[in-house]
Protein backbone atom coordinates (compact mmCIF):
# COMPACT_ATOMS: atom_id res chain seq x y z
CA UNK A 1 0.00 0.00 0.00
CA UNK A 2 1.68 3.62 -0.94
CA UNK A 3 0.99 6.27 1.40
CA UNK A 4 -1.62 8.78 0.05
CA UNK A 5 -3.24 11.97 1.72
CA UNK A 6 -6.34 10.06 3.18
CA UNK A 7 -4.49 7.39 4.78
CA UNK A 8 -2.30 9.68 6.01
CA UNK A 9 -5.31 11.98 7.46
CA UNK A 10 -6.96 8.57 9.22
CA UNK A 11 -4.09 8.06 10.40
CA UNK A 12 -4.20 11.13 12.44
CA UNK A 13 -7.87 10.87 13.23
CA UNK A 14 -7.70 7.35 14.21
CA UNK A 15 -4.56 7.97 16.54
CA UNK A 16 -6.44 11.21 17.94
CA UNK A 17 -9.48 8.80 19.02
CA UNK A 18 -7.39 6.22 20.04
CA UNK A 19 -4.71 8.38 22.14
CA UNK A 20 -8.26 10.27 23.77
CA UNK A 21 -9.67 6.30 24.56
CA UNK A 22 -6.14 5.62 26.39
CA UNK A 23 -5.98 9.65 28.96
CA UNK A 24 -9.80 8.11 29.46
CA UNK A 25 -9.26 4.83 30.41
CA UNK A 26 -6.34 5.92 32.53
CA UNK A 27 -8.63 8.33 34.41
CA UNK A 28 -11.04 5.84 35.03
CA UNK A 29 -8.01 3.45 36.18
CA UNK A 30 -6.45 5.77 37.99
CA UNK A 31 -7.65 4.00 41.66
CA UNK A 32 -6.76 0.88 40.69
CA UNK A 33 -3.48 1.61 39.56
CA UNK A 34 -1.50 2.66 42.71
CA UNK A 35 0.76 -0.53 42.60
CA UNK A 36 0.66 -1.72 38.55
CA UNK A 37 0.28 0.31 35.80
CA UNK A 38 -3.31 -1.53 35.53
CA UNK A 39 -4.42 1.22 33.11
CA UNK A 40 -1.62 0.62 30.74
CA UNK A 41 -1.80 -2.96 31.46
CA UNK A 42 -5.55 -3.07 30.41
CA UNK A 43 -4.80 -0.82 27.61
CA UNK A 44 -2.20 -3.28 26.06
CA UNK A 45 -4.44 -6.22 26.72
CA UNK A 46 -7.65 -4.64 24.68
CA UNK A 47 -5.24 -2.95 22.24
CA UNK A 48 -3.88 -6.59 21.19
CA UNK A 49 -6.77 -7.74 21.16
CA UNK A 50 -8.79 -5.13 18.80
CA UNK A 51 -5.40 -4.65 16.26
CA UNK A 52 -5.49 -9.10 15.70
CA UNK A 53 -9.70 -9.22 15.79
CA UNK A 54 -10.28 -6.17 13.40
CA UNK A 55 -7.14 -7.67 11.11
CA UNK A 56 -8.03 -10.79 10.97
CA UNK A 57 -11.74 -10.35 10.65
CA UNK A 58 -11.37 -7.53 7.70
CA UNK A 59 -8.48 -8.95 5.62
CA UNK A 60 -9.04 -9.72 2.17
CA UNK A 61 -10.56 -13.01 2.40
CA UNK A 62 -12.11 -12.60 6.17
CA UNK A 63 -15.52 -12.54 7.11
CA UNK A 64 -15.59 -8.11 6.79
CA UNK A 65 -13.54 -7.01 4.17
CA UNK A 66 -12.69 -3.74 4.05
CA UNK A 67 -10.25 -1.48 2.15
CA UNK A 68 -7.23 -0.40 3.77
CA UNK A 69 -8.09 3.30 4.37
CA UNK A 70 -10.58 1.71 7.28
CA UNK A 71 -7.64 -0.96 8.29
CA UNK A 72 -5.02 1.83 8.46
CA UNK A 73 -7.78 3.88 10.10
CA UNK A 74 -7.89 1.41 12.69
CA UNK A 75 -5.01 -0.70 12.90
CA UNK A 76 -2.69 2.13 12.43
CA UNK A 77 -4.88 4.95 13.78
CA UNK A 78 -6.64 3.99 16.66
CA UNK A 79 -4.91 0.77 17.78
CA UNK A 80 -1.10 2.84 17.56
CA UNK A 81 -3.32 5.86 19.11
CA UNK A 82 -4.01 3.50 21.70
CA UNK A 83 -1.02 1.73 22.26
CA UNK A 84 1.61 0.54 20.13
CA UNK A 85 2.01 -2.75 22.31
CA UNK A 86 -0.91 -4.16 20.07
CA UNK A 87 1.49 -4.24 16.91
CA UNK A 88 4.10 -5.74 19.16
CA UNK A 89 1.73 -8.19 19.85
CA UNK A 90 0.38 -8.36 16.94
CA UNK A 91 3.44 -9.33 15.05
CA UNK A 92 4.94 -11.83 17.85
CA UNK A 93 1.56 -13.41 17.02
CA UNK A 94 1.91 -13.50 13.15
CA UNK A 95 5.20 -14.90 13.73
CA UNK A 96 4.18 -18.01 16.15
CA UNK A 97 0.94 -18.33 13.76
CA UNK A 98 3.85 -18.83 10.93
CA UNK A 99 5.32 -21.48 12.61
CA UNK A 100 8.22 -19.73 13.33
CA UNK A 101 8.58 -19.67 17.49
CA UNK A 102 11.88 -19.31 17.62
CA UNK A 103 11.92 -16.02 15.69
CA UNK A 104 8.89 -14.72 17.97
CA UNK A 105 11.20 -15.53 21.38
CA UNK A 106 13.68 -13.25 19.55
CA UNK A 107 11.34 -10.69 18.77
CA UNK A 108 10.04 -10.38 22.42
CA UNK A 109 13.28 -10.44 24.05
CA UNK A 110 14.84 -8.33 21.63
CA UNK A 111 12.26 -5.48 22.20
CA UNK A 112 12.18 -6.20 25.78
CA UNK A 113 15.75 -5.98 26.55
CA UNK A 114 16.78 -3.16 23.86
CA UNK A 115 13.36 -0.90 24.95
CA UNK A 116 14.10 -1.36 28.70
CA UNK A 117 17.98 -0.73 27.58
CA UNK A 118 16.80 2.22 25.79
CA UNK A 119 15.27 3.93 28.24
CA UNK A 120 17.82 3.32 30.79
CA UNK A 121 20.17 4.85 28.55
CA UNK A 122 17.78 7.89 28.30
CA UNK A 123 17.85 7.89 31.79
CA UNK A 124 21.69 8.45 32.28
CA UNK A 125 21.87 10.74 29.94
CA UNK A 126 19.44 13.05 31.13
CA UNK A 127 21.04 12.41 34.50
CA UNK A 128 24.25 13.09 32.95
CA UNK A 129 22.35 16.77 31.48
CA UNK A 130 21.08 17.57 34.61
CA UNK A 131 24.19 17.00 36.51
CA UNK A 132 23.78 14.18 37.80
CA UNK A 133 20.45 14.99 38.99
CA UNK A 134 18.33 12.44 37.88
CA UNK A 135 14.89 12.80 38.06
CA UNK A 136 11.90 10.79 36.16
CA UNK A 137 8.34 11.21 35.10
CA UNK A 138 6.20 9.12 37.44
CA UNK A 139 5.97 5.39 36.71
CA UNK A 140 2.50 5.56 35.93
CA UNK A 141 3.50 8.63 33.79
CA UNK A 142 -0.11 7.57 31.32
CA UNK A 143 -2.38 7.46 34.02
CA UNK A 144 -1.38 10.50 35.80
CA UNK A 145 -4.58 12.40 36.07
CA UNK A 146 -3.01 15.79 37.14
Amino acid sequence: MSPTLANTIMVAIGGAIGSVGRYLIGLWMAPYSQNLPWATILINIAGSFAITFFGALTVANGRAPLPDLWRVFFMVGICGGFTTFSSFSLQTFELLNMNMPIRALINVGVSVVLCVSASALGYYAASAINSGVAQVAQMQEEEDVS
